[in-house]
């Protein structure tokens, strides 16, 4: 079971990624040729999803090495590094994305003895390994955390950790795809996930498009249900986890785990081991991004607040690992995460 569009894909020469602002309305893509094209492209939220990011990411350094290859090399290598310092700041809580660029730059010192051109095919190479590894992580992912749902299970979602947020397949979506495969029968609750409504445009859309059923919530729909005894689990995705297994989630998350909690629900995290930041002790650690303002006074164009109203838009919040029930990740799932098991995983 896969998504019938491409994310992102590498066609005759250049980048292309599907313009997820326009869905479901349309389905377009946006062509970048160029690291700041690439950059635009992420801060946008043309793409979006922390494995999506450091793929986009990673293709964003191979197309400017080839836009670049015919520079002398001294020119070449200040080029190159201008443009990854301005893929690093397109956006700042996806570890992913300092992931990819931090593995391009190893590919590119790597071939630093070689000519321009040369290395640029190499950072090539080494952006599509890393589309092509997204893939197959996420395919292991979703084979481990297939086994914690249930045959008939009603999982609730927040944000989109699909197919459109990565390479394909899906980190949460994933889970819940690969289930399916296995001929479990399972319906999905999707939130809203204001205020872009990447459940309601992104994961709803996606989920049609794969025959899963799913019903479509507000927000603040889901400690009704799950006092209802409607939800059986809560599966989401993960821009960044910190060594002790905080995660950072799209803002709402931090509720969904404090209600699954209260309820007895388990609340699962899925996530690539690329997403794992060891670096950072604690949640406390994590950049949090700030949107602008727009995104909550309206939406495509139709206001519906005071033009005066002050606005405060954080992206994502961090959800305490006493709350996560386990890390859903390629090598396996961590239960009760904390940073011994998660430092022996990452290994």
């Amino acid at each position: 079971m896969a998504l019938k569009v491409e994310t992102l894909c590498w066609r005759d020469g250049a980048l292309e990624l599907i313009d997820q602002r326009a869905l479901p309305i349309d389905v377009q893509y946006e062509r970048c040729t160029s690291a700041a094209a690439t950059a635009e492209a992420i801060r946008n939220m043309v793409v979006r999803g922390a494995p999506a990011i450091g793929c986009t990411a990673a293709y964003g350094l191979a197309v400017e090495a080839l836009r670049l290859q015919h520079l002398a090399p001294p020119e070449f290598f200040a080029r190159m590094d201008q443009a990854a310092a301005l893929l690093a700041a397109s956006r700042p809580t996806a570890v992913n994305l300092f992931w990819a660029i931090a593995r391009m730059r190893r590919c590119l010192q790597d071939a630093a003895s070689a000519t321009p051109a040369a290395i640029a095919d190499a950072l090539l190479a080494e952006a599509h390994a890393i589309r092509d590894e997204d893939i197959a992580t996420n395919r292991a992912l979703g084979a481990h955390g297939a086994e914690l749902l249930a045959d008939g299970a009603r999982v609730l979602t927040h944000c989109n950790a699909g197919a459109l947020a990565t390479a394909g397949h899906g980190t949460a979506l994933g889970v819940i795809r690969s289930a399916v495969e296995s001929g479990k029968r399972v319906s999905v609750f999707v939130d809203e996930t204001r205020p872009f409504l990447q459940g309601a445009r992104l994961t709803a859309w996606e989920l049609l498009e794969d025959g899963i059923p799913a019903t479509l919530i507000a927000d603040v729909a889901a400690g009704h249900l799950m006092s209802r005894g409607e939800i059986d689990a809560v599966i989401v995705g993960t821009d960044r986890v910190a060594a002790n297994g905080d995660v950072a989630n799209k803002i709402g998350t931090y509720p969904l785990a404090v209600l699954a909690r209260r309820h007895g629900i388990p609340f699962y995290v899925a996530c690539p081991i690329s997403t794992l930041d060891l670096k950072l002790a604690s949640g406390a650690q994590i950049p949090i991004e700030e949107r602008p303002a727009s995104e909550v006074t309206g939406f495509g164009g139709v206001r519906w607040a005071p033009a005066r109203i002050t606005v405060r838009n954080p992206a994502f919040d961090v959800t305490p690992a006493e709350l996560v029930t386990a890390l859903i990740t390629e090598r396996g799932v961590i239960d009760r995460p904390e940073a011994g098991r998660i430092r022996a995983l990452a290994r």
